[in-house]
């Protein structure tokens, strides 16, 4: 099922909050590079996870949050499509998207680009996950309300499926 727009729930921040807090520049450093002189494939893993966790700590779901809630993300699948090479120097936008997700936040995926600053897509990374219960060590069986918000803020793909 295809979506136009976000699940039910009021959503706190402005479009132009949204439209701002998934795209980041990043900075290519030398411990980056592979011996090919391009980024090393591990270094794009990093930078979106590190922005994932950084645009959920602006939507309130700090690490402080996620030990009080008792449960945190769980990744199932990451999977990089590289398509042009990324070297020392270039400048390069990171961008994420919210692309699937249950009703409920549930499971979701998201898909991060890399976009040079012509407008290249140079690579994207495609992740999915849930919320693991971190006491019981199993995938949550409720999701708390405020994960549901922070998703519902969270910045769509144009083609963002609701199941």
């Amino acid at each position: 099922m295809v979506a136009s727009a976000p699940p039910p729930v009021r959503a706190g921040l402005s479009h132009r909050q949204k439209k701002s807090m998934n795209k980041k520049q990043i900075s290519i450093r030398w411990a980056d590079l592979d011996p090919n002189f391009h980024l090393r494939h591990s270094v794009f893993y990093d930078f979106c996870a590190q922005q994932r966790i950084e645009i959920l700590g602006s939507l309130g779901l700090t690490m402080d949050k996620f030990q009080e809630l008792k449960m945190g993300p769980v990744i199932f699948r990451e999977e990089a499509v590289f398509r042009r090479e990324i070297k020392l120097g270039d400048k390069i936008t990171l961008e994420v998207y919210l692309s699937k997700m249950k009703a409920d936040a549930s499971k979701w995926s998201f898909e991060h680009r890399f976009v040079n600053d012509a407008g290249k897509l140079m690579a994207t990374l495609t992740v999915d996950g849930s919320w693991l219960d971190v006491v019981e060590r199993k995938l949550a069986r409720e999701i708390p309300q405020v994960l549901l918000t922070a998703f519902v803020d969270f910045p769509k793909t144009e083609n963002f499926e609701l199941s």
